[in-house]
Order: C-alpha cells, then structure tokens, then sequence
C-alpha cells in the first residue's frame, strides 16, 4: 500500500491545474462610416461651380431632368447614391484631366473637341456612362506617357 500512496503523493502535483493569466485585451468597438455622407445639393454645386457644363449637360450626364436638378437646388435636397456617384466620378475625372493638361479649360477644349482614341471617339457624352468615364481616363493615362492614339 505504502508504494501506492508514494505514486498518488507523487502524482498529487500533477493532477493540479494552474491556470495562466493571461492580460485582459481592452478591444473597442470600430465605429463605420459610411462610405458617402449625406450629399445635398450644397455639396454638388461646390463642385459644379468648378466645372463649365450648363445646367442641361449637368442634367443628361447625371440621367435626371433639369426640372428635377432644380428642385434638388430648391429644397438642398439630398441626392440618392447612383446620382452622387456620377458626380463623384465626374469631378475626379476633372481633377484627372486638370493634371494631365494644366487647366480646366484645355481639358473641357480638348473633350468637347470630340478627341480620337483606339477604341473610337470621346465627347462630352462620354461622361454619361462609366464606360466612357473609363474610356476618357484612359485617354488621359495615355496622353501623360506620351501615347496619343
């Protein structure tokens, strides 16, 4: 018996769990922002007042009616997110081309000089679509190293 209790004496130590602390983690809760804040008309005209489109080019490259452009400018009205996506698309398109040419009045002379490129021919109707927002920033890309075709 003695033998068994030197092997539970010994076994004893084993059978004890010690726990490890570990350091308590202060994790806070990430707050989301969204993506596009609450864009009203006060925010477009910033950036329409930079651009020399008219209220009717203004209108057909955002796919809403003059009439409905102004309402937004009455009520400072907020636009929904395609709408303000467009416009977003747009004026980084207008910063894109004030780079590639120095001002804004050779871009817009150059775009609405209906310029040649591979894929066909841009406009002032090319903003009207992603594709040809895709397009004429894909001109100015090749215009800047030089590859005018």
């Amino acid at each position: 018996m003695e033998k068994n209790k030197n092997i539970k004496n010994k076994a004893e130590p084993h059978t004890k769990v010690s726990k490890i602390q570990e350091p308590l983690i202060n994790f806070s809760a990430v707050k989301q922002m969204p993506l596009v804040k609450d864009f009203n008309y006060k925010e477009f005209k910033k950036i329409a007042d930079k651009i020399p489109f008219t209220l009717q080019e203004w209108s057909q490259i955002l796919h809403i009616s003059e009439r409905t452009l102004q309402r937004y400018a009455k009520a400072n009205s907020s636009f929904p997110f395609s709408i303000v996506d467009r416009i977003l698309q747009i004026d980084k398109v207008i910063k894109r081309g004030i780079e590639v040419f120095g001002s804004l009045d050779k871009f817009i002379s150059w775009l609405r000089s209906n310029p040649y490129m591979l894929e066909g021919r841009l406009s002032l109707q090319s903003l009207r679509s992603i594709d040809g927002i895709n397009l004429v920033l894909t001109q100015l890309g090749r215009i800047e190293h030089g590859l005018f075709a």
